[in-house]
């Protein structure tokens, strides 16, 4: 995950101080897609710069109203709207969009070349798929885009707690959802079957070598020669989670067992089992098992010393994969 060409790009195009926050993935073989957030809370009036011509989409997500939006195509005006917080919008890189800045904006911006669009309809047994359909300034209700999109801007605010795994799984779940929901592809039937158990077995191993999250699907993906959309699903399929869940998992199994040893601060025993620090260690622990490091782990002392009083031998550390 890095800073790319896209936030240059976006950082022109919105004549921004800085380049925006970026998360980059190569979930789809094909391409590079990003996520960028975007902002000026004290923009100088003017009009947008030119995005260079390519074939490719901008998804956004707006998160702040902008009223009476003048948006641009191929060097015109073409309408005058209101822009609604929370609406999803597209732009086709082709058709030169643009639109008059003179107020305050926020929102979220997802690069997708035409490229990924048609590596995910070819995943699904599809040809290339045609253009998108929306209209130019005319915002969508899309809850499945708001979802991730708020999903990731978490990410982009906390990137060193956000896995490869993650973002690559949010991403391909967005390419998925925009060439059904606008490219007119038709759902792919569910997996029926999941991995061989030695497959599995492997993919498991991968994850645990990598505490830290590193890889990205497509190395997994890569290793059985799946797509990483058949390779997601299948891997779902048999272990009942999407692998960066999973990840996650593993990684509180880890600390629990970390937590045994007594002279291991939870600062230790976070960088050790993969998280990005304590912080990041307190809420993905206390969100999956209830309750803080601390307090699990105070639990668990207290419950082996009663056992130790009671002539008992103490319960074995509890895992939740």
């Amino acid at each position: 995950m890095a800073h790319g060409a896209v936030a240059q790009k976006l950082e022109r195009f919105l004549h921004l101080k800085d380049a925006p926050p970026t998360l980059v993935t190569r979930s789809l073989r094909s391409a590079e897609l990003a996520v960028t957030e975007t902002r000026d809370d004290h923009p100088v009036t003017r009009l947008s710069e030119s995005l260079a011509a390519e074939d490719a989409y901008l998804v956004s997500v707006k998160l702040r109203d902008f009223v009476d939006c003048e948006c641009w195509e191929r060097g015109r005006c073409v309408i005058k709207n209101d822009i609604r917080a929370g609406a999803t919008y597209l732009y086709d890189l082709k058709r030169d969009p643009r639109y008059v800045i003179d107020k305050p904006f926020h929102s979220l911006f997802f690069h997708l070349p035409r490229s990924a669009l048609d590596d995910m309809a070819r995943q699904s047994g599809a040809g290339p798929i045609g253009e998108l359909a929306y209209q130019p300034g005319i915002g969508h209700d899309d809850p499945t885009i708001r979802h991730l999109g708020a999903s990731l801007l978490a990410a982009l605010r906390r990137p060193d707690e956000a896995n490869q795994l993650f973002v690559d799984h949010m991403m391909l779940a967005l390419t998925a959802h925009v060439v059904t929901t606008y490219g007119g592809l038709r759902r792919a039937e569910p997996v029926r079957g999941g991995l061989a158990p030695w497959q599995v077995k492997r993919a498991c191993e991968r994850l645990e070598s990598d505490l830290h999250g590193k890889l990205s699907l497509e190395q997994i993906a890569a290793e059985f020669d799946l797509s990483v959309s058949h390779f997601s699903r299948a891997f779902r399929v048999s272990t009942g989670l999407p692998p960066h869940q999973w990840l996650l998992r593993h990684r509180v199994d880890t600390a629990k067992q970390l937590m045994t040893v007594r002279d291991l601060s939870l600062a230790e025993i976070a960088v050790s089992a993969g998280f990005a620090n304590q912080s990041h260690f307190t809420r993905v622990f206390s969100s999956l098992v209830g309750i803080s490091p601390g307090t699990w782990r105070r639990e668990r002392a207290a419950t082996a010393l009663d056992a130790r009083d009671n002539g008992a031998a103490a319960p074995p550390a509890a895992g939740i994969r």
